[in-house]
């Protein structure tokens, strides 16, 4: 009788600890929309709605301080086979518009000397260029653009069920451990409080 009221009292130990989990977890993110309670005059929201704004912004400027900045995009962007690549293609189409403008009166062979000439220019001085081109194409975008910015407002247009949706599909496995957490120190205290009560 004595361990029979001991597990019983482990048994709603564990089920309050684990619905007290469940509805912590739900209170994260529900009610979604503030909701008024009469007499006190106390309004209660969700924790990710009612942060939401704090929460982008917190989300933006980590990733471009700690994960990626524009800098290194651009920078990948404009990596050393990259360069090169951009100046055989700047050659290439050169090259096709000097054969379509140079006049078809113009002997063959001063015909190629002229491209060769403009290959020549571009390979000797196209990197320089590029690098010049490169550095002010950073500068303007490290002026201009925000990582953080772009972020902040793609999360705050996020729809607050799609939010929802998204965060517990990544955190599902840890949720459910949190919940059954809950149950299983539930039933310990249980458990103790029964051993105490009924011994006295």
């Amino acid at each position: 009788m004595f361990w029979t009221k001991v597990i019983l009292l482990s048994i709603i130990g564990a089920a309050i600890g684990w619905l007290t989990n469940v509805f912590a977890i739900k209170l994260i993110f529900r009610p979604l929309n503030p909701i008024k309670i009469p007499l006190v005059n106390i309004s209660i929201q969700g924790l990710i709605p009612k942060r939401k704004s704090e929460l982008a912004r917190s989300i933006g400027q980590t990733v471009e301080t700690e994960l990626v900045s524009i800098e290194e995009i651009m920078d990948k962007i404009i990596e050393e086979e990259n360069k090169n690549q951009m100046i055989q293609e700047i050659k290439q189409k050169v090259k096709e518009i000097a054969e379509q403008k140079i006049p078809s009166l113009i002997p063959a062979t001063i015909r190629n000397m002229i491209i060769g000439y403009i290959d020549e220019i571009i390979e000797n001085e196209g990197e320089n260029a590029l690098n010049e081109l490169s550095e002010k194409l950073i500068h303007k975008a490290t002026s201009e653009v925000k990582i953080s910015k772009i972020i902040e407002d793609k999360v705050n247009k996020f729809d607050l069920y799609k939010l929802e949706e998204i965060i517990l599909n990544i955190a599902e496995k840890e949720l459910k451990h949190i919940e059954l957490l809950g149950g299983f120190i539930g039933f310990i205290i249980g458990f103790i409080q029964g051993v105490i009560i009924l011994q006295f």
